[in-house]
């Protein structure tokens, strides 16, 4: 029997780790944080490869990644909030899975975010909030190719049992 993956994908602060390990537990898959796997990878944080490395060998990295998981079975996935923007990385993760997109709303995602000071370094900037604003008027497109399920001021369990919903063929 094929287990399809689950793929979360969203901007950062959307609860694309802890939601997905809440889902992965409730179905008895294996939880896969992209950006986790690659710090360990690596041997740095993801803040360190950007800064000595680069954003481009970040993505190379994800890329990389990403080809792996596709081949796999019963993962639940939460990617980097920048991976499908890489139009191959969601056409490798669609062969075996499908793709949700969780959101949630910039003062929100801002207040989240803010719970872990440098460890986004995207949002390394004078005004985070309108870089939040602009980031996600950029990924919108390609953000809302998927389902779209918000994680703004909504019960964890809730968010789990939509995704489970979404997941049973009509």
């Amino acid at each position: 029997m094929t287990r399809q993956n689950i793929i979360l994908t969203g901007f950062m602060g959307t609860g694309k780790s802890t939601i997905g390990r809440l889902l992965a537990k409730e179905i008895g898959y294996t939880f896969i944080d992209t950006d986790h796997v690659i710090e360990e990878r690596v041997g740095k944080s993801i803040p360190q490869i950007f800064a000595e490395d680069g954003e481009e060998e970040f993505r190379r990295l994800e890329a990389e990644l990403v080809q792996e998981l596709a081949d796999q079975q019963g993962l639940v996935i939460a990617t980097g909030g920048g991976l499908v923007m890489n139009p191959e990385n969601v056409v490798a993760l669609e062969k075996t899975g499908k793709i949700f997109c969780l959101t949630a709303t910039p003062e929100e995602i801002l207040e989240r975010v803010s719970r872990q000071p440098g460890s986004r370094p995207l949002l390394s900037e004078r005004n985070p909030l309108l870089k939040i604003t602009q980031l996600l008027s950029e990924r919108e497109p390609t953000y809302k190719k998927f389902q779209q399920i918000t994680s703004s001021r909504a019960c964890l369990n809730e968010i789990v049992k939509k995704l489970q919903r979404s997941l049973i063929p009509n």
